[in-house]
C-alpha cells in the first residue's frame, strides 16, 4: 500500500513551486483571490524575507503542497493513506476531500495569524536521546514550561517552551551522554505546546463554521496518530487541539507501516519528511519481534548495509566540515533542501565558505558558486559534475563495513560519525565510556 506524506513550517525556501505554477494557473488564481496578494511572488521572488514569517509561511506551504498534489494526480498512482506533518495535515485533508482549496487556505491563513500572535516562546529541537532520556532530564532540572513539542522519530523530538529555559537548559542536553545536538529551531513561538491553549480556542471557533467533508481516503491525526473518523466534529476537534498539543508523528508512521504501507511519497519541497520516515521504519525493522511462546516467531534478521551513496555522504560532510565550524551546530539539522539565506549568511561568510570548500575538498572553489548554489543539495549535485571533486566525494561515501564490528552500540556511534550527525571527538569519547 501506498501513503503521500505533507511537509510543514519550516520547508519553506524562495524559489518553491516554480516549475508548478505555470501548470496549474488556476489554482494560482484562486490563491490570490483568497490571499489578497500575488503567491507565485511570494514563494519565487520572497520579497522583504517574508517567507520567515508564520503568517507568510504556512499559507505558502499550504499552495505548493497543493500544487505538488495536482502534479501527483495526473502523475502518480492514487493513494491508500494520507498524512501530514504539522501544517502539512490540511494539506492531507484537503486532498481527501474533507474541503475545498479555498476553505482550506482560508483556514491555514487564520490558523498562521493566531500562531504568530503567541510571543515569548521557542522551539529547539533534541537529536540523539530516547524519549524517556529527554522526558527524564526535564524533570531532573526542574523545566517544568518546556514540553515535547514534535516526536518526529525515536531520537529526534522537538521541544516547546519559554526562550528563556530552553537557553538555560541546552547546556545540560549537551552534557547528556549519547546527545548529538541541541539546535535551536527558527520559529516565532513556542508551537504544538501549553502556551498555544488561546491561539487553539480561538481557532476552535472559526472551525465551527466550517462544513467537513467525507474522507475519500483516510488521513492520519496528529494528535491521535490514527485515522480521522468520520464524525465531522471529530475534525475540526482535532484540528484545533493540533495547534497546542504534540505532533506524534511517530505514531503514525508506525500505524501506517502496521497497516501495511510499504511505499511513502513526500509531496513537497522537501525530503525532511522522507529522511524521519526512514529512521522511523529502520527501528521498526531493527526491533526484535515479541516471543510469548516457544512458536513466536524469530527476530527479523538485520538488514543489508545499503549500497554507499556519493551524493549523500558530500551533502553530509558540507554540512559538518564546511558549514557547521562557520555557523555551529544548527549545519547538522540543516535541510539539504533549505537555502543558506534562511541562515542570514552575509557576503563574508560565503567568502569564508568557500575558502573551506576549497580546504576540504582539496580543489579552488569560488564564492559565487556557493551563493548561486544556495542549498546543500544543490551545491553537492554541482560539484559532484566536477571530475576533481566527484572522485574524492566516491572515496569518502566508501568507508569499511560497519558490520564487522560486533558490538551494536559501537556500530552506531560510528554510523552517525560517518554521516556527520557525531564529531570524532565525540564518538572517541562515547566508545570509551562504553568501555
Amino acid at each position: 500500500m501506498r501513503c503521500y506524506v505533507f511537509p510543514g513550517q519550516g520547508t519553506q525556501k524562495k524559489g518553491m513551486g516554480r516549475s508548478l505554477f505555470g501548470r496549474f494557473p488556476d489554482l494560482r488564481r484562486r490563491a490570490d483571490r483568497v490571499l489578497g496578494y500575488p503567491i507565485e511572488e511570494l514563494c519565487l521572488e520572497n520579497p522583504e524575507r517574508r517567507l520567515s514569517d508564520t503568517a507568510y509561511a504556512q499559507p505558502a506551504i499550504y499552495v505548493v503542497n497543493a500544487l505538488h498534489w495536482s502534479a501527483a494526480q495526473e502523475d502518480l498512482p492514487p493513494a491508500d493513506f494520507l498524512a501530514g506533518h504539522s501544517l502539512g495535515e490540511y494539506s492531507a485533508l484537503f486532498a481527501a476531500g474533507a474541503f475545498d482549496f479555498e476553505t482550506g487556505l482560508t483556514l491555514v491563513r487564520r490558523r498562521a495569524e493566531l500562531m504568530s500572535q503567541v510571543s515569548g516562546g521557542a522551539m529547539a529541537a533534541v537529536v540523539g536521546l530516547s524519549e524517556q532520556i529527554v522526558q527524564e532530564t526535564l524533570e531532573q532540572h526542574g523545566a517544568t514550561d518546556v514540553v515535547i513539542a514534535n516526536y518526529n522519530a525515536p531520537e529526534q523530538f522537538v521541544l516547546s517552551g519559554s526562550r528563556e529555559e530552553l537557553a538555560r537548559i541546552k547546556p545540560v542536553f549537551e552534557q547528556v551522554e549519547g546527545v548529538r545536538g541541541f539546535v535551536p529551531v527558527r520559529v516565532s513561538g513556542p508551537f504544538h505546546a501549553p502556551a498555544m491553549a488561546p491561539a487553539a480556542d480561538r481557532f476552535r471557533s472559526l472551525l465551527a463554521s466550517v462544513e467537513v467533508g467525507e474522507l475519500r481516503t483516510p488521513v492520519i491525526s496528529n494528535v491521535t496518530g490514527r485515522p480521522f473518523g468520520p464524525d465531522a466534529q471529530e475534525v475540526r476537534d482535532l484540528l484545533a487541539d493540533q495547534i497546542a498539543r504534540p505532533v506524534r508523528w511517530t505514531d503514525c508512521i508506525r500505524y501506517l507501516r502496521d497497516a501495511g504501507v510499504s511505499a511513502f511519497t513526500e509531496l513537497g519541497e522537501s525530503k525532511v519528511l522522507t529522511s524521519l520516515i526512514d529512521r522511523i521504519t529502520t527501528a521498526m525493522d531493527a526491533a526484535p519481534d515479541p516471543a510469548p511462546d516457544a512458536e513466536a516467531k524469530p527476530a527479523r534478521q538485520p538488514a543489508e548495509e545499503p549500497a554507499p551513496d556519493p551524493r549523500r555522504a558530500l551533502i553530509e560532510r558540507i554540512k559538518r566540515e564546511i558549514l557547521q565550524p562557520e555557523i555551529g551546530d544548527e549545519a547538522l539539522a540543516f535541510d539539504e533542501d533549505a537555502s543558506f539565506r534562511q541562515l542570514g549568511l552575509n557576503s563574508i561568510i560565503y567568502v569564508r565558505l568557500a575558502r573551506r570548500a576549497g580546504t576540504v575538498l582539496g580543489v579552488p572553489i569560488k564564492p559565487d558558486v556557493i551563493f548561486q548554489h544556495r542549498s546543500c543539495a544543490a551545491l553537492a549535485d554541482h560539484l559532484l559534475t566536477r571530475d576533481d571533486i566527484a572522485g574524492a566525494a566516491a572515496l569518502e561515501a566508501s568507508p569499511a563495513p560497519l558490520r564487522e564490528y560486533r558490538d551494536e552500540r559501537v556500530t552506531a556511534l560510528l554510523r552517525d560519525c560517518a554521516d556527520g550527525t557525531l564529531t570524532v571527538d565525540r564518538t572517541i569519547e562515547a566508545i570509551r565510556a562504553l568501555a
